[in-house]
């Protein structure tokens, strides 16, 4: 991806807190998350500015890992994480908004800016590409939360 943001937005019918509780649970990300293999935390306390963890992902047949970072909390309304891998900064932002009783629409936005020069040549090339395998890759993962958040009961993990 060259330097271009991508949006994915859905709707998830369960309040926010709840919703929250999801996202921001690291060490069961990998049982929520089609997507994550396995995820490290590196940091003590609370998820908030500050939180550190290694995530290992399956993309195109291949696992990556990455350190990530929350550079930015707001609970529950939303947070901030960086990452920075071969060169590129990376930036998602997570916001989530009431919508009616029980609902949340939640906002995911990933930002990719590639090294200058040579190494972040590829990412200019292949930038549409790599957008729609970021849209798709993030979309897989808020239906994932969605499912986790709208089947958690009282009484359950995830919920508030």
């Amino acid at each position: 991806m060259a330097d271009r943001e991508v949006v994915v937005e859905r709707r998830i019918a369960a309040p926010a807190e709840r919703v929250w509780r999801v996202l921001t649970d690291l060490a069961g990300a990998p049982a929520v998350l089609s997507g994550v293999e396995a995820v490290e935390v590196l940091s003590d306390g609370p998820f908030g500015v500050g939180t550190r963890w290694r995530e290992t992902r399956r993309m195109l047949g291949k696992e990556a890992t990455e350190e990530m970072w929350v550079t930015a909390s707001d609970p529950p309304r939303g947070y901030t994480v960086e990452a920075a891998s071969r060169g590129a900064a990376h930036r998602s932002r997570f916001t989530l908004r009431p919508a009616g009783p029980g609902a949340t629409d939640v906002r995911m936005s990933f930002t990719a800016v590639p090294p200058g020069g040579a190494a972040g040549l590829p990412a200019r090339v292949f930038g549409a590409l790599g957008a729609r395998l970021v849209s798709r890759a993030v979309a897989r993962d808020l239906a994932d939360v969605a499912a986790a958040a709208e089947r958690a009961g009282p009484g359950s993990p995830g919920t508030v």
